[in-house]
């Protein structure tokens, strides 16, 4: 069940409706922005202003954060990977030897070098949370009577535009599929050309397992853990895509009417398709999206590998939209059925960005790594719901001079706006607008900007002068007033 939020959206304080115009819009960002994020609305706060901060283990977030500055530190600082993959690599060197006694000295080094952003979708407040974790399956090395579904490594005619052949970190978005005869790109062969035999003779098979449900539940979770017919355990992990959106099979056996709602359950999918294996087939291929794999490890030592190519730790390693950078932390603010499906518990926690997926998508979108086996995969299958998300951006990256390079959102189709004042308040109406724009309308009451002057100094994070107030005035006198919420006298 999704969480609701107590009040509507438009009862925000004037940072967050502000902090909208601190937005990145896809179709107009250049290589010369400090901040590429699609999509995307940032609202600078302060330490307090993030609900149970200070009662996180923070202890628990170092060590995992290192794991990642381990990797990050393997590989030379690059400018031209982007201004936050840079500043990240820098604070990973501050970070290096550094061993925390306590909960209170891992914080106060995450709070010396990161400032906190809120980051959602732009117009919305709330991001999206689901849970993952590492099955742990039988296989075989050699097809037989029983095992005889094949588990996929990376085709070779798989294509990325753009993506370098060889490259390890293959892209989870953008135009993906294969060269026809006149060497253009086509779509690459979806789930049931590939559950048909597209791929066959090519040698691909990592191993064989015995359960189409298990082939679908490791590309799922992006990672698994096969134990071999000599007991040998082959640990696996996302390596890339067929470049087609996923399609849950739930849906599709619910629109058939093939399983009722409340009878959905992994173990009764699994026994209908034993049952129906024909009819199952099609269902499967309603999801066309089909991952592939690499194998990263011969043991049962340790957590699975994220996308970073390091351990994954439950409860902390998260799975981001890869627009956002490896080791970036985050702070989730949530109420999760952690302990069963009837009951929430917060879930205030620094988490940090060490893995990815295809479906996977979004600023604010995490997928919670909970471990491997039954039990991690219960607490993963109850979550879908909704959080806030608080990057942490490291300080050297200036906030105000990242926005003076951002673009404006991209204007909404043509509106009828009511301006009207009330008790010191601007109230703007929007109709016939479409769905983006309506969630924007949602941003509407706001005080009114008193003088409609720029501070008198260089705006702080806090307080009177704030980065989003600071911008407002400035993209306001750069010459957009209609694409600044509010009235055309807010500009001065």
């Amino acid at each position: 069940m999704l969480c609701k939020r107590d009040q509507p959206i438009k009862f925000m304080a004037v940072a967050a409706l502000v902090s909208a115009i601190v937005s990145i819009a896809a179709r107009t960002a250049s290589a010369e922005e400090p901040l590429k994020l699609a999509n995307t609305q940032l609202e600078p706060v302060t330490w307090t202003q993030v609900a149970g901060w200070t009662a996180d283990n923070h202890l628990a977030a170092f060590a995992a954060y290192q794991t990642s500055c381990q990797a990050l530190r393997r590989r030379a600082r690059a400018d031209d990977q982007g201004p936050i993959y840079a500043a990240l690599w820098t604070v990973c060197q501050r970070a290096t030897g550094l061993r925390p006694q306590d909960s209170a000295s891992a914080r106060a080094f995450f709070e010396q070098n990161f400032q906190p952003v809120r980051i959602a979708r732009l117009g919305e407040a709330d991001g999206l949370l689901t849970g993952y974790f590492e099955p742990i399956v039988h296989g075989s090395r050699f097809p037989d009577r029983i095992f005889h579904f094949p588990l996929y490594r990376r085709p070779p005619d798989l294509i990325a535009a753009g993506h370098k052949p060889g490259s390890i970190a293959f892209p989870n978005k953008g135009r993906i599929g294969r060269l026809n005869a006149k060497n253009e790109l086509v779509p690459y062969y979806d789930r049931g050309a590939i559950e048909a035999g597209a791929l066959d003779g090519q040698r691909l098979e990592i191993c064989w397992l015995k359960d189409p449900l298990d082939v679908l539940a490791i590309q799922l979770q992006g990672s698994g853990r096969i134990i071999l017919e000599d007991g040998t355990p082959l640990r696996v992990t996302y390596d890339s895509h067929n470049g087609y959106p996923f399609h849950s099979i739930n849906h599709a056996l619910m629109q058939r009417n093939l399983i009722a709602r409340d009878g959905m359950s992994m173990p009764r999918i699994r026994d209908w398709m034993l049952a129906n294996p024909d009819e199952a087939a099609k269902v499967r291929a309603t999801n066309p999206s089909y991952v592939f794999f690499r194998i990263t490890a011969l043991s049962n030592e340790g957590e699975a590998v994220g996308g970073e190519g390091v351990p994954l730790t439950p409860g902390r390693s998260i799975a981001i939209d890869r627009q956002h950078d490896y080791g970036t932390p985050f702070f989730i603010e949530a109420d999760l059925p952690i302990a069963s499906v009837k009951s929430l518990s917060s879930f205030n926690r620094l988490v940090i960005a060490q893995d990815t997926g295809s479906a996977i998508v979004g600023p604010a979108r995490a997928d919670i790594y909970w471990g491997a086996g039954d039990e991690a995969g219960r607490i993963a299958s109850r979550i879908r719901h909704r959080g806030r998300f608080v990057m942490l951006i490291p300080r050297e990256l200036d906030l105000i001079e990242a926005g003076k390079h951002m673009p404006l959102p991209t204007p909404r189709p043509k509106a009828v706006e009511i301006a009207s004042k009330k008790n010191g308040k601007s109230n703007i109406a929007v109709a016939n607008s479409d769905p983006q724009s309506r969630a924007a309308a949602n941003l509407r009451t706001v005080p009114d900007m008193a003088a409609h002057r720029p501070p008198a100094s260089r705006p702080s994070a806090a307080g009177d002068g704030s980065p989003s107030t600071y911008l407002q005035w400035r993209q306001c006198r750069a010459g957009h007033p209609r694409r600044v919420p509010g009235p055309r006298s807010a500009c001065g």
